[in-house]
């Protein structure tokens, strides 16, 4: 589990970071001059340089604690994006409270954990920066029951650290992807079908976004320049969000 490789790059701890928007933000960031620690249960196609690949399911909290005591003592982590996510599609009549708390291990327990690790690192030099991936979904989404609630929170989490942790110098915000070409998104919505059309007729832009796209503006948020931003949500939505179109 793990790399024991000392780096004289500042590190950044990613949580599903094999493929998917995880996999180009640790892309971005690698490219930007940063050592990205991946949480993630399955081994991406190749580790990269720059890259350590720890092997943990972050819904188990006795393994990912362990993964993080890990990580913490061989990396100083000030950087943190919590991308790992789940959904269980369903409306509120097939909603199920096993599929909450499966889904809520996920998407906001698991990181109130990755922040309780990397915090003493990010405190000690008064400097820090937490991404938190929420969605689109979390304004409202048909069969997003347990998705769309546990989305919701993470940006009740985000505003709520933003307070917590201002005096430590360490900002906090998240990112509200809409419909990104991811191989999960493509693989459920294939090019000309009817429900894909649909999706594009309800995105101003008029296309797909990009993972590229949603790790930019994370890189942005990760970068030392952005100080002064903080507690925010930042819709990489196509302009989804705006209007009507909500």
């Amino acid at each position: 589990m793990g790399s024991e490789v000392k780096t004289t790059r500042e590190c950044v701890l990613v949580t599903g970071a094999s493929r998917g928007i995880g996999r180009a933000i640790l892309e971005r960031l690698i490219a930007d001059g940063m050592h990205v620690i991946n949480f993630d249960r399955e081994s991406p196609a190749k580790v990269t340089e720059h890259e350590s690949f720890f092997e943990v399911d972050v819904s188990n909290e006795k393994t990912l604690r362990a993964a993080l005591a890990q990580a913490t003592s061989t990396f100083s982590i000030t950087r943190l994006v919590n991308n790992a996510g789940i959904v269980r599609p369903a409306t509120i009549e097939k909603t199920t409270i096993a599929d909450l708390q499966a889904v809520m291990s996920v998407n906001v327990a698991a990181a109130i954990i990755c922040v309780q690790a990397v915090l003493p690192a990010m405190k000690a030099a008064h400097f820090g920066r937490i991404v938190n991936i929420a969605s689109r979904a979390a304004l409202g989404k048909e069969e997003r029951i347990v998705y769309a609630t546990t989305k919701a929170g993470l940006l009740g989490l985000t505003r709520t650290l933003a307070l917590e942790l201002a005096s430590d110098g360490i900002t906090v915000n998240a990112i509200g992807p809409g419909p990104i070409a991811t191989e999960l998104f493509q693989g459920a919505n294939p090019p000309g079908a009817p429900a894909t059309q649909r999706i594009l007729d309800s995105v101003p832009l008029g296309r797909i976004g990009q993972p590229e796209e949603v790790a930019h503006i994370v890189a942005s948020l990760l970068d030392q320049r952005a100080g002064f931003t903080t507690g925010q949500t930042v819709y990489v939505c196509g302009g989804m969000t705006v209007g009507l179109s909500q």
